[in-house]
């Protein structure tokens, strides 16, 4: 067995550069003429970790077993790969869109400032705090998709660019903690420590709302000479405006999902009838956007099988740290890996202070932008967002350094 772990180990870090790398394979796959395809599939972010969890089983099937390596493989818990390609599709389903549109345009009229300005503000600061209650992945959708034809277009610099996914992605990770069930490393917590959401709004809450709105509002002003107004519209004015019963019948399927998220039986099933129900009204609907859904899913799911064999070096890690190093150390190490599994493994150490309990989860938080695999939201946002930089790829150094601010920003507060 410690083989196998050590095994794990060498593929997950394989795996992360891989993830690093994945800029590097399209400008290949451009120059190549023979093997592009293979290169743009290597380039794809979301495939990285479904790939080497796959090379992870053959070889425990080799080494160990078939049946081992299957039981292994059944062992894992999928609920949250299900849940964000579930809740990807039906938040981005254009009844739900549009409302969501419909309330941040209200909201931006109302303000002081050009139109176009006070949107990318609300997309940025509004809607990762929503994310409290319809869960960080449906606030990761619905705030990629309304950013991508105001920030992430042609014409914008790449830094800066840049500078708002990490804004976007810091964003997301903290602005969950309002509530104990949007963001997915206090979920794993919250039961186990008796965290409940007047808990995280007290002690949580507000330092994020802070951050989140300092972070916005920064990234905004650096953006606002280059925002327009104009956006193109891809001939909405011509399209069948969605009725309030089509629109509400869709937030019901969201907020459904989003109550029975830890049952997949049953938002699965709230799924097929959602999907049943889009098909008879096609007329008020975009194209689902079940493959962006699909491949964030499977990139969660590798690491679930991945991350799965990581404990045994990451637990001594968390379990050995004072509090503020241990904030220090969750920072970091969730940069490189999943922050959820990151406090889930500290769940499990007993005799932890309520001080190193807070520490761990409020470093989790705070790194949850750094990288693509840091938050379980930022796939999905990478997924929608990638088409609008350079080459169609986010490059992870870049994400990396567009991160690096708000992450201070959002650190410092959590350490008050």
């Amino acid at each position: 067995m410690e083989n196998i772990n050590v095994i794990a180990a060498v593929i997950f870090a394989i795996a992360l550069v891989h993830t690093f790398a994945a800029k590097s394979f399209e400008r290949i796959a451009d120059r190549s003429t023979k093997h592009a395809g293979l290169f743009h599939l290597l380039g794809e972010i979301e495939i990285v970790f479904g790939l080497w969890a796959f090379v992870l089983i053959v070889i425990m099937a080799m080494l160990m077993g078939g049946k081992e390596a299957i039981d292994y493989v059944e062992s894992r818990h999928y609920t949250e790969p299900l849940f964000v390609f579930v809740i990807m599709v039906i938040a981005a389903s254009r009844p739900v869109l549009e409302a969501v549109k419909s309330l941040v345009a209200a909201i931006a009229k109302l303000s002081p400032v050009r139109t176009a300005v006070a949107q990318v503000w609300l997309c940025l600061a509004l809607v990762p705090l929503i994310g409290s209650l319809i869960t960080e992945p449906a606030a990761m959708t619905l705030a990629a998709l309304m950013l991508a034809p105001l920030v992430f277009r042609p014409g914008i610099p790449e830094w800066l660019k840049y500078g708002a996914l990490g804004v976007l992605f810091v964003n997301i990770s903290i602005g969950g903690t309002l509530t104990s069930f949007a963001a997915p490393p206090v979920l794993m917590v919250a039961s186990t420590w008796g965290w409940d959401s007047a808990f995280m709004a007290s002690n949580f809450g507000w330092k994020a709302v802070a951050a989140v709105f300092i972070n916005a509002t920064v990234v905004t002003f650096l953006l606002r000479s280059q925002l327009s107004d104009h956006v193109p519209t891809d001939n909405e004015k011509n399209r069948v405006s969605v009725p309030a019963w089509v629109s509400g019948i869709h937030l019901v399927f969201l907020a459904s999902v989003v109550v029975f998220a830890h049952h997949p039986v049953v938002f699965l099933g709230f799924f097929l009838f959602f999907l049943g129900f889009t098909h008879a009204y096609g007329e008020y609907q975009n194209p689902l956007i079940l493959k962006e859904g699909l491949l964030v899913g499977f990139f969660l799911a590798g690491l679930v099988v991945l991350g799965g064999m990581q404990q045994w070096w990451l637990q001594p890690i968390v379990s050995s740290l004072e509090p503020t190093a241990l904030f220090f150390g969750a920072l970091g190490l969730t940069a490189i890996t999943d922050n959820a599994a990151l406090t889930y493994l500290g769940s499990l150490i007993e005799g932890m202070t309520d001080q190193a309990k807070y520490m761990l989860v409020a470093g989790a938080v705070a790194g949850g932008g750094l990288t693509v695999i840091a938050n379980a939201p930022n796939p999905a946002g990478v997924a929608l967002l990638r088409d609008g930089f350079n080459d169609g790829a986010i490059g992870i150094g870049g994400l990396l350094a567009g991160a690096i601010l708000p992450t201070v920003v959002a650190a410092l507060l959590f350490l008050l």
